[in-house]
């Protein structure tokens, strides 16, 4: 099969410049409800509203007026994914289903509060919520569009909150990102006896955004919040690696400059609202819910650069769509050292059918969570939570040009499970 060096070249060009992110399996985004905080117990119900500890400073930094003297909260947790593509007709490349592309992750959070006086709270975290990543078999049918990649946000946060009336708070956190991003594509030498070429690109690079929020206790059991995440604009800039490339590839590579080229690209992890609310019925039960919006439509507009006179700068637009998310949970208090949580959300997809690509096997998503917080002493509090990601099963039909080739099929029950276990110190 002969291929025009013109085709060659814009294949080689759309592998550099359009850079493909990995996925963020629980469909709201890749930005992340579960934290390593008991919150996870509730499917994130009353995220901008319960403020019970010091991981509020996260989900409504307001929330610290209601945290007394110092506190310390540490989490762990275990993700594990089932992420398993099955290919169908119309798949044109060979190889196999490419294996789990996700399994188990493991995540740490601390979140520590110091109450200055009565009105005043201060407090740092250290946690990440923000990325996900990919790992497929070598020979898998989708490997011209990614192999394995990694986005991943690990934030320190220090935040304050000033309680200005009985009623009402307010605090801000500033989001402190450190940003990492790998990723290989594997290249198709057309020649099947020279095997694959690769790609690779590495970087990792600084943002900086904040978190305001607002909370409104209109009674003791009963209380509103309202939290607004900024956006945080990371841009990373790598020499992609080229490796094993046949001649007909790397002659292009070499008179376009595009091997010794650099490549920006800039992306902005969205600014997002959540509103919740808390009320107690009474002394055993409360219920607990949020309602928010999460601007993934920005998200999916790339700034792309090559330093190469012959490649121009352009805007990539992944055709992300804005999500939505609601979540209804209650708390239950089952004797005076136990209490028990639940919760169910709803995320929609950032993606249309007809967008998904390998690289970005996202749908919408149900989340349903059970967990329970045990007071070994008054000023030791455990938690242990399980939350249930179900994603639906995702359907793939892409093709992009004679090198990365049609691939046709669907992720068949794509779930994600999160075991937390949290300590809380109050001193």
């Amino acid at each position: 099969m002969r291929i025009s060096r013109k085709l060659l070249f814009q294949s080689a060009f759309i592998m550099l410049s359009v850079v493909l992110l990995p996925a963020a399996l629980t469909a709201g985004g890749l930005t992340l409800y579960e934290a390593a905080t008991p919150d996870v117990g509730y499917a994130s119900a009353g995220y901008a509203a319960r403020a019970n500890d010091p991981g509020t400073l996260l989900t409504n930094p307001a929330g610290m007026t209601r945290l007394k003297g110092s506190q310390l909260q540490v989490g762990a947790q275990l993700l594990y994914g089932d992420v398993n593509f099955r290919s169908e007709a119309g798949t044109t490349v060979n190889g196999n289903d490419g294996g789990n592309g996700l399994g188990l992750l493991p995540a740490l959070s601390t979140f520590g509060t110091y109450q200055v006086n009565p009105d005043l709270t201060i407090g740092v975290g250290i946690f990440s919520n923000f990325g996900l990543g990919l790992w497929y078999d070598e020979d898998w049918v989708g490997r011209y569009y990614v192999k394995n990649a990694i986005l991943m946000g690990l934030s320190v946060m220090p935040a304050a909150a000033y309680r200005f009336t009985d009623q009402i708070s307010v605090g801000v956190g500033v989001n402190l990102m450190y940003g990492y991003l790998r990723e290989t594509v594997a290249i198709n030498n057309i020649d099947p006896g020279l095997g694959d070429g690769q790609l690779k690109i590495k970087d990792s690079t600084f943002g900086i955004g904040a978190t305001v929020g607002v909370l409104y206790e209109l009674s003791a059991g009963t209380r509103f919040g309202v939290t607004y995440t900024t956006p945080i604009k990371l841009r990373f800039s790598d020499r992609p690696e080229f490796s094993s490339t046949g001649p007909g590839i790397s002659n292009i590579l070499t008179t376009r400059g595009l091997n010794s080229a650099t490549l920006d690209l800039g992306m902005t992890v969205p600014q997002a609202v959540m509103v919740s609310f808390y009320h107690e019925f009474n002394d055993t039960w409360a219920l607990l819910g949020n309602f928010g919006w999460q601007n993934w439509s920005e998200f999916g507009k790339l700034d792309v650069s090559l330093s190469s006179d012959a490649n121009p700068d352009l805007t990539t637009d992944l055709k992300y769509k804005d999500t939505w998310h609601g979540a209804l949970g209650a708390q239950y208090r089952l004797s005076e050292p136990w209490l028990i949580t639940g919760g169910v959300a709803y995320d929609s997809s950032m993606l249309d059918d007809s967008n998904r690509s390998p690289a970005l096997p996202l749908g919408w998503a149900w989340r349903f969570a059970l967990g329970t917080q045990y007071d070994l002493r008054k000023d030791l509090c455990l938690g242990f939570a399980y939350e249930y990601v179900y994603g639906g099963s995702p359907n793939i039909n892409v093709s992009r040009g004679p090198l990365a080739g049609t691939v046709v099929g669907e992720y068949p029950d794509m779930s994600i499970q999160y075991v937390t276990a949290t300590i809380n110190w109050k001193f």
